[in-house]
């Protein structure tokens, strides 16, 4: 008969919370990792802290912490900068490819639109590389619907030209 051993689970600890300037080197970090694989921006280079924080809104900015490491984040940039469209927001998110496919991603768009709601937000867009069906899926795991297309919209880094998917979720 084999003999019994004890078996110690490790615990996780995991928090999803604002986003501060101090976890900037890490969001950096995942966002250039998101960059260099070609399929989530038409970006080339990761902006500074400075740069980027003027182009988001102060709110609605979350990271998702793993045993004290932001391992995804989420933010939002105004849609326009027209008064009609204040309650309109386009929407960013990466994870660190580590820890894709765990849940982390509908974790943070559900904390993003359960907080744009209470902002007084009534819609999110996200405009995804036609090529990346995970974002896709995801957004729509969370209640957003696909509005539409766009072709050949632009080249991404590779010089390739890339489609993207319109998709919206309305509060």
């Amino acid at each position: 008969m084999p003999k019994a051993r004890n078996v110690v689970a490790r615990r996780v600890i995991v928090v999803v919370r604002e986003m501060c300037k101090c976890d900037w080197e890490r969001v950096a970090e995942i966002y250039t990792e998101g960059l260099e694989e070609g399929k989530s921006t038409f970006n080339t280079k990761c902006p500074s802290f400075e740069e980027w924080d003027a182009g988001h809104v102060k709110t609605c900015r979350f990271v998702y912490e793993e045993d004290g490491k932001v391992v995804g984040w989420v933010a939002v940039t105004p849609s326009s900068s027209r008064c009609a469209y204040k309650g309109c927001l386009d929407n960013s998110i990466y994870i660190d490819s580590k820890y894709r496919g765990k849940g982390i991603g509908t974790a943070l768009l559900t904390k993003l639109i359960e907080e744009a709601k209470k902002e007084g937000y009534w819609s999110i867009l996200c405009t995804a590389f036609s090529i990346n069906k995970a974002s896709i899926a995801l957004h729509k795991k969370c209640g957003f619907r696909e509005i539409g297309h766009r072709e050949r919209i632009a080249k991404d880094r590779f010089g390739e030209w890339q489609n993207t998917t319109l998709l919206e979720y309305r509060a």
